[in-house]
């Protein structure tokens, strides 16, 4: 369970730092006005957004599922 945790919290510690990075990039296409480079960047900072706003455990899913009933 703890390495679970641990797993879960490396991951999201990893898609902030992704995220970071496409933030940087992004800024720095639009500030020199590449506009192709600008909106695929956009892209894949929404999809690492919504990576990080899916629960990535199963078990934790089904934790949460059994506190609901």
């Amino acid at each position: 369970m703890i390495t679970q945790h641990y797993n879960s919290i490396h991951f999201e510690n990893n898609l902030l730092k992704q995220i970071k990075v496409k933030e940087n990039q992004l800024k720095i296409a639009q500030e020199s006005n590449m506009l192709h480079v600008a909106e695929a960047l956009q892209d894949e900072l929404l999809k690492l957004q919504g990576q990080l706003s899916e629960p990535q455990d199963v078990e934790v899913q089904a934790l949460m599922g059994l506190l609901d009933d």
